[in-house]
Formats: structure tokens, sequence, C-alpha cells
């Protein structure tokens, strides 16, 4: 099972939520990866490519690694002078930094900005580890492999948010057929400290990082009057209780409605 999904530099729309820009209609360069397995960032070599690749000069050939691991990475550092730093997408400047010949050093965090110094703007790719591990079965005695859920949902997170405001009115009224628009979605997280500055594109993000990472919708969408993408979404988050109605407190309040 692939637990880490790099996104590659170049064209292709940005899968991170928050990014800035649409992104482009090519499909994105994404790297698929499974425990154990690794990945080789920099320049790389005419004869030795690397798996992610960083066109800048000023990057080394070889400038480090991703390795996958269960249901988190590593990166490694191959510099002898840079130091790299690895952001927290979901995060108010949370970060991370791996100093120069750091091997392994463990990225706990789900979406991720790793930037290494360049010489025109910090070369960077992002890494998702969409999957979380739980404990199956009392303490102890627990061989084989650990179980993966397969829908790993962080009720933290702003993409769960945004999941739980397009499931809103179904939750309050399952008879109601309309899945709310990504204007009508921004509107009811932005009154919330931690999504001031949500845009329409990082909304437009995170439905495409649930769609793609998290819940792993299959095209084609069936067409619906409330667009494919996210009536899918908000039948699957409900037909498996992904958010339920104890969530709502996490939205902010509802305003009245006033009457004429």
């Amino acid at each position: 099972m692939d637990t880490v999904i790099v996104q590659l530099p170049g064209p292709g729309p940005d899968l991170a939520p928050g990014a800035a820009g649409g992104g482009s209609s090519g499909a994105p360069g994404l790297l698929r990866m499974g425990p154990g397995e690794a990945a080789v960032f920099g320049r790389g070599e005419p004869a030795r490519p690397v798996a992610i690749p960083l066109p800048d000069q000023g990057v080394s050939r070889r400038a480090g690694e991703v390795v996958a691991a269960e249901d988190y990475w590593r990166l490694s550092n191959f510099s002898t002078t840079a130091t790299y730093v690895v952001e927290n997408l979901e995060g108010a400047g949370e970060h991370i930094k791996v100093a120069p010949g750091r091997l392994g050093a463990p990225v706990p965090f789900e979406l991720s900005r790793v930037l290494l110094p360049a010489l025109g703007e910090p070369a960077t790719f992002k890494v998702f580890a969409p999957q979380h591990a739980y404990l199956d079965g009392p303490p102890g005695g627990t061989d084989g492999e650990r179980t993966v859920s397969p829908f790993a949902l962080d009720p933290t997170a702003k993409y769960f948010l945004v999941l739980l405001a397009l499931c809103e009115p179904r939750l309050r009224s399952p008879s109601t057929a309309a899945v709310p628009g990504v204007t009508e979605v921004l509107g009811r997280l932005r009154a919330l400290p931690s999504c001031r500055g949500l845009t329409r594109s990082a909304v437009n993000y995170h439905i495409d990082y649930l769609v793609g990472a998290k819940l792993r919708l299959r095209e084609p969408y069936e067409e619906g009057p409330a667009g494919g993408k996210r009536e899918e979404l908000v039948a699957l988050a409900l037909r498996f209780d992904l958010v339920r109605e104890e969530h709502l407190s996490l939205l902010p309040p509802r305003r009245p409605v006033t009457r004429p």
C-alpha cells in the first residue's frame, strides 16, 4: 500500500492546500511510495537521474533522500553545508530543520513542504503522508502488519473542516439535496480563526486532496447539480460515518435566520 505521496516540482495542478495559484490543466507529477521505498532528490546527472528533480544550480546533484515508512517518512540531507527545512502545511509556521549530513530524520507532518537553499527562490517539493496506522486489538501479542485505516482523516486538519462543511446540510437534514459550492464552504469556514486566510483555491486544493489521497475516489465522477467530486465526497463520507453530527461543533455557530 502507498503510504507516502511526493508531488514533484513542475507543471500540473498543485495538490497542496493553501498553495498560491490555480495550477494548470496538465496531470500533476506524483510519486507514490510504499514502506521502505526511497527516492533521491537533487539536480541529478545526465547518466544518473534522480526521482525528485530540482534543477536549480544551487542544489547538489544528489541533495538528499526521502524514505517512506509505515505512516510517516524520513528525510536524509546529503549536503555538508546546507540545512533543509520541512514546513507543516497545516500548521501556523510549524517546521523542522534537517542539519547537514543528518540521515533518516523522521517527519511527523501529514502535509509537508521541503525547502532547500537555491540560487533563486528556495527549491521545493511537497510530501503527503495520508495513511494513519491504528492499534489492532489490545496491546501486546499483535503479530503481523499493523492495521491501516482505509479512510484516515484528522479532525484537526483544514481538509476535514472542508469535508465537514460540504456534509453539513445533509447531516442536519438528510433529505437536503444540495451540496454546498466552494463559495458557500469558504463563507462557512472563514469565521473560524484558523480559516481566516482561506481562499477559493485553497478550498479546491483541499477537495482535490480528499479526492486523490484521503478517500481515493475514482474517475469518472458522475455529473450532478452540485458537481461530481463534491457530490461523491459527501456521499462516501456520510455512507461510512466519516463525519458525524458531533463533528458539527467544530464549525462556527450558524447565524439565525432573520425574517422580515
